[in-house]
């Protein structure tokens, strides 16, 4: 076998470390979904790919109002005698105190409740506990506290459900506790008079995907309904409710798709003046996908003028990307009482005061995640890369970080290396305090169950936690993760999933395309952006802008035609320059600049071409070289069969796996006659074949 160049190494790894799964396409379904609906057959087999299998269900995905809802007092056994609670408490002018968090999910459904509260007469106050000081949830200070204050009735959002002692120490005094909150349930509960959480209902229910917000609202709707008094206040709740499900990117179907397709129209003529406050100071334009920085160079925008039309509906891309950074950014480096007061002050000058705000704390944020991620990296790179596979978990703990952060550089490592990241910090010298976020095979609450005698606080679900434990268990607890993450993650897992959706030609990237799309409409978590695939484009042009981004324009040939597109990849300066020619995946953005709107690629991925062994066909045949895989030798090689070239690889076991230029599936066995048709795009196909055709490239050359 011929030695690797020296150049070969590094033009491998500027190409993302990713593994594609390409959903398997269902033509005869997608046919018949889209004669039925009239929809073309490409977003037929997107609703397909979304669990859509009968006309029945892609007509209530496609028009949510037709989605039948059970009354909530059916779906939540405890809400009833919530809203009782609340009724007499507001009867007798009892004061409440609302318990919130400080992400957007808990301090919208903190707004959400003090201004639904107010509005029926209530005595109501809110209590945040310090990120920095005290961490997530209620504690035992807000109780105290709060019962000197005369408090009657506590009552959560976003928060509780792990809160045993808190929730004892209240009822101890008499208080009586509502907890509404959407986290994992853990193995005991407190002693609450109710419990509202969608985790405790049934999984066909509609409501189960609500975030901490959707409970808010639910108990906030009930009660207006309930004393008759939902004239003008409805509005202003789904607006908060919308921007509280995005940010907290609940999942986009049942009700939350229902209220969001619904909130998002209303969200650019809202009548409250922290609203539009937000939308004017994030310089938010609305229309699909403009991206994530929003103007033609691919740079920041600027801030629209006074006089500047809102736009007509928002989409949620500028929640997640524009309007949500900025009410998270409070949280996590400031005073949640800054968005408080943003989303229920009918002070116009106040509202534009509070915005501003955020937007200047958003920046200070964005340099402190830089900062941090680039020293995380730092530290990753010298200490654990070489092991990460053994480990098949990252543990990355460090002084002088800020932890209302870390949480935003926990997921850019993720998207990095692939494995499941916990990331911490020093308070003093005894105390660790960190966030964590997962991969799709791994589940973060159930990792920090595991280690459960080792930590101090903790909470979360499947894809993210926080938590703090004692230094001196560091050792411990790392050591702990690994051994869960043995027991689930196995070696193919360790690359950074990316889900496609179905391949696409550049001819057919056009404003008809993008406009059939939006009936998919609101995306976002559990339906996602379409992603498309196309093979073998060609790179034009590509340069770096605003110092980490990846701007290109990149060509396919179809029937002697010639079809180019723009094209920007965020945070890809890593893998500057990109080979000539390249597999790529991504979505398509609209790019609004100068009145005229154009339709770009949001690149996502991109590997060596599928298609690349077709050079290899000028070559003398067979060509073949041996190459590891995870530890294991493979043998491979380029063959003749028929007219067309063939790629074998042969693993040490005996089993050939055989796939020719273009197709998707291929043949996997000891001999040709005996062996079975498998789906070449899957993993750990996809990634294997990936590996041979590098290292042929190699000796190609």
């Amino acid at each position: 076998m011929q030695e690797p160049t020296p150049e070969s190494p590094r033009r491998r790894q500027q190409l993302p470390n990713q593994r594609w799964q390409i959903c398997p396409q269902q033509v005869e379904l997608g046919q018949e979904l889209a004669q039925a609906m009239n929809l073309s057959p490409i977003v037929s087999q997107l609703l397909i790919n979304r669990g859509i299998q009968t006309l029945e269900e892609a007509q209530v995905f496609l028009n949510p109002d037709s989605l039948i809802l059970p009354s909530p007092l059916e779906e939540f056994p405890d809400l009833a005698i919530s809203l009782e609670l609340l009724q007499n408490a507001i009867a007798f002018q009892e004061k409440i105190v609302i318990c919130g968090d400080y992400d957007a999910d808990g301090m919208t459904s903190t707004a959400l409740l003090l201004r639904s509260l107010r509005w029926l007469g209530g005595q109501v106050d809110y209590a945040i506990p310090s990120r920095m000081h005290e961490g997530y949830g209620i504690n035992n200070r807000i109780v105290e506290e709060y019962h000197s204050k005369g408090v009657g009735l506590i009552l959560t959002v976003d928060n509780g459900i792990s809160a045993v002692e808190p929730i004892a120490r209240a009822r101890e005094l008499g208080l009586k506790v509502i907890i509404t909150d959407h986290h994992d349930i853990p193995q005991q509960l407190p002693r609450a008079n109710a419990i509202l959480n969608p985790k405790l209902i049934p999984e066909s229910s509609p409501y189960r995907g609500v975030a901490g917000v959707g409970v808010a609202y639910i108990v906030a709707v009930s009660l207006a309904q309930q004393m008759g008094q939902t004239q003008d206040i409805l509005s202003s709740m789904l607006e908060l409710f919308t921007l509280g499900t995005i940010a907290d990117l609940a999942p986009l179907v049942g009700v939350n798709r229902r209220w969001v397709k619904c909130g998002l129209q209303q969200l650019p003529k809202s009548r409250l003046p922290g609203i539009q406050a937000l939308i004017q100071v994030s310089g938010v334009q609305g229309g699909r996908g403009v991206g994530r920085q929003g103007n033609a160079s691919f740079s920041s925008s600027t801030l629209p003028t006074p006089h500047s039309p809102p736009p007509k509906s928002l989409n949620p891309e500028d929640i997640g990307f524009r309007l949500g950074p900025r009410i998270n950014a409070i949280g996590r480096i400031a005073d949640p009482q800054i968005v408080i007061e943003l989303l229920t002050t009918d002070d116009t000058g106040i509202a534009l005061e509070r915005a501003m705000q955020c937007e200047a704390i958003n920046r200070q944020r964005q340099e402190m995640c830089t900062q941090i991620e680039q020293e995380a990296i730092a530290i990753v790179e010298e200490l654990h890369v070489m092991s990460l596979q053994q480990d098949r978990v990252l543990v990355v703990v460090q002084p002088n970080w800020h932890h209302g952060v870390i949480g935003i550089v926990a997921s850019r490592l993720v998207e990095r290396y692939g494995v499941p990241v916990f990331i911490g910090t020093y308070e003093g010298e005894t105390l660790i305090r960190g966030s964590a976020r997962g991969i799709p095979e791994f589940h973060v609450f159930e990792a920090l169950e595991y280690c459960q005698d080792l930590l101090g606080k903790f909470g979360g679900h499947k894809a993210a936690g926080g938590f703090s434990l004692l230094a001196k268990n560091l050792a411990a607890v790392r050591s702990r993760l690994s051994e869960f993450a043995n027991k689930y993650l196995e070696l193919q897992h360790l690359k950074p999933l990316l889900k496609i959706d179905t391949q696409a030609n550049l001819n057919q990237i056009n404003t008809q395309l993008n406009q059939q799309l939006k009936v998919l409409d609101p995306c976002g978590i559990d339906n996602p952006d379409p992603v498309f695939w196309t093979p073998n484009v060609q790179v034009l042009e590509q340069e770096i802008v605003g110092k980490v981004h990846l701007k290109l324009t990149v060509a396919q040939t179809i029937n002697h035609q010639h079809y180019k597109i723009k094209a920007i990849a965020w945070r890809w300066r890593d893998y500057f320059p990109l080979p000539s020619r390249v597999d790529i995946a991504y979505k398509l953005r609209e790019n609004h600049f100068n009145g005229n709107t154009t339709i770009e690629l949001e690149l996502l991925g991109t590997r060596l071409p599928t298609q690349s062994h077709l050079v290899f066909a000028s070559q003398p045949t067979p060509l073949r070289t041996t190459f590891n895989y995870n530890q294991r030798q493979y043998s491979c090689g380029i063959y003749q069969h028929g007219s067309l070239p063939e790629l074998r690889i042969k693993n040490p076991e005996g089993q050939i796996l055989a796939v020719q230029p273009g197709q998707t599936l291929g043949l996997l066995g000891t001999n040709r006659e005996e062996a079975k048709v498998i789906d070449v795009s899957q993993v750990p196909y996809d990634s294997i074949i990936q590996a041979a055709l590098q290292a042929l490239e190699v000796i190609s050359h």
